[in-house]
């Protein structure tokens, strides 16, 4: 279990040291203007998830544990006796997000969800889980002959907090090669790994990690098309006296559909995601980010 205050002290120390890392990556004019006021949006994000029974999806950056977690420790929990069964879930996230620089990113929300299991009704829209995070370019190509490198990193934690709280780290190093110079089109490659820590013995969840490459191309009207093929390998897991998730290694997909302005902030997006774990686990994920502020700064694409 981690503390809020420790997860707090961690992303604050981000905003000191992934600037000075930024300021490393590319030089500014003196010429150059910065905004007064950081773009910040509320980063709206809907997902509707299958999940297949015997299963968890963790997949790119949303794993369905915490669903899970709530219902071992929820009122339905006499009823999985036979193992965790198929699910359905809507989850809605809102982390706000402030843009300190074109490089830097930082956020921290909450997370609310309704699941349906085994084909029973719906349970009520609740809060789940907190998170906590921040994205960095430790290198910009700005046309030169190496990739950008971008790190991303996120705390989530389970909501209520007791003997079945979930805690997951998500990390995600990605490599993006732009093959013009106005970066509308390129080359991905990256790595994600996930660790979730159980305040219960008798809980185990052992790591999942993602290797992936892709590629985006942005067109002129400014729809921006990205895709992500990779293998996802899940160590298992031990979910109280439920039987064992066994581990498997199998093949990812993500492709995204966003709409971009002119300084490449989003305006909207798509997501499609199929992850074999070893079935097919499907999620559909729209993006709305609602702005408070916005600028000529452009986002990093998370």
């Amino acid at each position: 279990m981690i503390d809020f205050r420790i997860a707090l002290k961690a992303v604050l120390g981000a905003v000191l040291i992934c600037p000075a890392a930024s300021s490393l990556a590319a030089d500014v004019d003196d010429g150059d203007t910065k905004p007064a006021v950081p773009t910040m949006y509320l980063d709206l994000r809907t997902y509707y998830a299958q999940i297949p029974a015997g299963s968890l999806a963790f997949g790119f950056g949303h794993p369905s544990f915490f669903n899970a977690v709530q219902t071992l420790a929820g009122p339905n929990s006499a009823a999985l006796s036979a193992g965790l069964p198929s699910s359905k879930s809507v989850n809605v996230d809102l982390p706000f997000t402030v843009d300190v620089t074109d490089a830097v990113s930082l956020y921290a929300g909450v997370s609310g969800s309704s699941t349906q299991f085994g084909g029973g009704g719906w349970s009520s829209f609740d809060i789940t889980s907190w998170n906590i995070g921040f994205q960095a370019d430790l290198y910009q190509q700005n046309g030169g002959r190496f990739p950008t490198v971008t790190l991303q990193s996120t705390i989530t934690q389970s909501i209520p907090n007791g003997p079945l709280t979930a805690t997951s780290f998500n990390n995600i190093l990605e490599f993006k090669y732009a093959l013009d110079k106005d970066e509308t089109r390129g080359l991905l490659a990256g790595v994600q790994h996930t660790r979730v820590d159980v305040g219960n013995a008798l809980v185990r969840v052992r790591p999942n990690t993602i290797g992936y490459l892709g590629g985006y191309y942005q067109w002129p009207s400014n729809w921006k098309f990205t895709g992500r093929f990779g293998v996802q390998s899940f160590e298992g897991a031990q979910l109280l006296n439920l039987a064992p998730i066994q581990p498997f290694t199998q093949p990812i997909v993500r492709l995204d559909l966003d709409r971009m302005d002119d300084n490449d902030n989003r305006l909207f997006g798509v997501t499609a995601e199929i992850m074999w774990v070893p079935k097919p686990a499907y999620q559909l994920t729209l993006r709305t980010p609602l702005y408070a502020v916005r600028n000529s700064q452009p986002l990093p694409d998370r």
